[in-house]
């Protein structure tokens, strides 16, 4: 370069910094100067640090951009920027408190700080009345941490971080502790900081004096998990092949396409939704953080003291009921004045009423004795189901008793549960169906509480007048009753490994004449119901002599039962079950709430495979939309 434009360079420091990143020890000298002269500056604005000063702001951000080619002549050239930030931050010009930021986060990117002492830098610039600026250290705060455990945890940083933000969270200035605890909870939800610490310095904040911390740290722990959701139900409902589904078709007797075989669709169909909707209804209550509190009883026995003596507004007091429900609920916890102080708000009038019932029904569990939920059991129904409210209220009240007696069985008592099941014949639908709905729910924990007509009762859902094989297990438990196994539920629908290979070799066999067979079937006829005397006769003979042979063969039922437990307990004890052990297991459990002779004696090796290939095909027809067709044509 000619001397003539040397002489420019003092005076363009972007040609000058392009020229030093180049070549760094041509021109040392010439950054050198600029250096003296960021010096002089920078005495300068010490002496008057709320004044303006545009040459000391370029002169830091040429340093800044250039650091990394004089790492020894700038060694303390950070730790200057960051004293100067600290003594003057709530004085200085706000442009030149951005400009100051932004030169220490280069730095930062080039590895030229270390992160604790800039981090601990910009929480404390969250007092800075500058939104722009806190944006600016929010958002770098949670991608430096991110980058800082990339690769790993760096628990030495997040520790000595952590601890200063739990000082944070108390500091007397609101703007500060808000901003500071918005980082926590961002870093929580990107799974950077999800351990149990993170949450216990969270729980703090519910104890603030700041309504706006305590909102923050309410709605984090009401939230839920981030869950990715990738073909997770096409993974696990995997459509069988043609000949499968030709197999299946001949094994139910579809082809027939009668009533029957049209209402065991119809029945299928209906075990079929609600067992997935049973798998969809994952507690959105269970949010980790929950399970990560150190001394759940001790946190909501606090939260509920700071609930009943609280000025703040009703919103803010729902939020703490719920929180402190949830808690109850995934923890399993006593706070036995909670449901009192709850059942006050239990009037169809109350604001945000539905919210208060989904609240007194998650903090009912098993565990709870009966006489402490039964008081406020009986306030909604006395406040909800009665005849002067509209259907809509009494369908709602209906609902939340089911909602109480499924975490809490034992709170209902006969009479009360009989005088409800008397509205499934309501007029309006609604109400009719949350009384059912109740009424299916003590067919499988505790059917000895309805009525005789109600435990069997056809009209309240299709064909559950036969006992299932499920419903002949029910047992009801009692007061801290638990029920414990030896083996894994349901193995012994499993086949032994010795057999696997009998059972392919079958249906290899088999599957030629199936398929020769499935030729002769017309599959192109609509669905007809088709009713003959003899068949109604017919059944009703078949029925007695179901009755009569199960009298019979009642000892020989419970042998067959034992030596299915034995063979449960020596595929759990002798086998690494797979994924598709486990699709067989649950199909078989689906199987069970729907298949009435599913509990009869059969023959050995082929006790479980029919109901089980049935229903995999229903299941696979109502995937495909086939099933729900072919029931409209009709």
């Amino acid at each position: 370069m000619s001397d003539r434009n040397r002489n420019k360079l003092p005076n363009n420091l972007p040609q000058l910094q392009n020229l030093v990143k180049r070549d760094p020890e041509s021109y040392k000298e010439e950054f050198l100067q600029q250096f003296r002269h960021y010096e002089s500056n920078l005495q300068i604005f010490k002496l008057d640090p709320s004044t303006a000063n545009k040459t000391l702001a370029d002169l830091v951000m040429f340093i800044s951009q250039v650091a990394h080619c004089y790492t020894d002549e700038l060694e303390h050239f950070p730790q200057e920027l960051i004293e100067v930030l600290q003594r003057h931050h709530s004085v200085m010009d706000a442009e030149l408190r951005m400009t100051l930021c932004r030169a220490l986060i280069l730095l930062r990117n080039k590895n030229l700080l270390s992160p604790t002492s800039l981090l601990e830098l910009f929480f404390a610039l969250f007092r800075c009345k500058d939104k722009l600026l806190r944006q600016v250290l929010y958002s770098h705060i949670v991608t430096d941490i991110k980058n800082i455990n990339a690769k790993h945890k760096n628990n030495k940083v997040n520790t000595t971080l952590q601890n200063f933000m739990y000082t944070m969270l108390r500091d007397s200035n609101v703007i500060a502790a808000k901003k500071s605890l918005d980082v926590i909870v961002e870093l929580y939800r990107k799974n950077i900081w999800n351990d149990a610490k993170t949450v216990n310095v969270l729980s703090t904040a519910c104890f603030s004096s700041v309504t706006k911390i305590v909102v923050a740290a309410l709605a984090f722990f009401l939230g839920k998990d981030e869950e990715n959701k990738d073909k997770e139900d096409s993974d696990s409902d995997q459509e069988p092949d043609q000949s499968a589904i030709r197999r299946m078709l001949h094994a139910s007797g579809v082809n027939k396409k009668t009533l029957k075989s049209k209402q065991k669709i119809e029945k299928a169909m209906s075990a079929f939704k609600k067992h997935k909707k049973k798998r969809k209804n994952t507690s959105a209550v269970n949010f980790s953080a929950l399970h990560l509190i150190n001394d759940p009883q001790g946190f909501s026995e606090r939260l509920f003291k700071q609930l009943e003596s609280s000025t703040e507004r009703f919103e803010v007091k729902v939020m703490m009921m719920d929180l402190i429900s949830r808690l109850v609920g995934v923890h399993q916890l006593f706070l036995f004045n909670f449901y009192p102080f709850l059942q006050r708000y239990l009037q169809p009038h109350q604001r945000e009423v539905t919210k208060l019932l989904t609240c007194f029904a998650q903090a009912c569990h098993d565990l709870v004795p009966p006489e402490v939920i039964e008081s406020g059991l009986k306030a909604v129904v006395n406040n909800f189901v009665s005849e002067r409210n509209s259907h809509e209220v009494m369908a709602v009240g209906l609902n939340t008793v089911r909602e109480v007696c499924a975490r809490c069985p034992l709170a209902m008592t006969d009479e009360l549960l009989q005088d409800l099941a008397q509205y499934k014949t309501a007029k309006d639908k609604s109400v009719m169906m949350a009384a059912r709905s109740l009424i299916q729910l003590f067919r499988s924990v505790n059917p000895a509480l309805l009525h005789k007509r109600d435990s069997a009762d056809s009209q309240c859902v299709l064909l559950q007048g036969k006992p299932t094989e499920e419903s002949k297990e029910v047992t009801v438990k009692q007061y801290g009753e638990l029920k414990t196994t030896d083996f894994v539920p349901g193995t012994e629908v499993l086949d032994d490994e010795r057999d696997d290979k009998d059972d392919e070799n079958k249906q290899d066999a088999d599957q030629g004449e199936w398929e020769s067979d499935d030729d002769d079937d017309d599959d192109e006829g609509e669905w007809m119901d088709v009713y003959h005397s003899s068949d109604e006769e017919g059944e009703e003979e078949n029925e007695k002599d179901e009755e009569k042979n199960s009298e019979e063969n009642e000892p020989e039922a419970e042998d067959e039962q034992e030596d299915l437990k034995t063979k449960a307990a020596r595929i759990s004890q002798t086998r690494i079950l797979t994924d598709e052990d486990f699709k067989k297991i649950k199909l078989r459990e689906m199987a069970r709430q729907m298949d009435p002779k599913a509990g009869k004696k059969r023959k050995r090796g082929a006790d479980n495979t029919g109901t089980t290939e049935r229903f995999v095909f229903l299941l696979t027809l109502s995937r495909l939309g086939q099933t729900s067709a072919k029931v409209d044509e009709s």
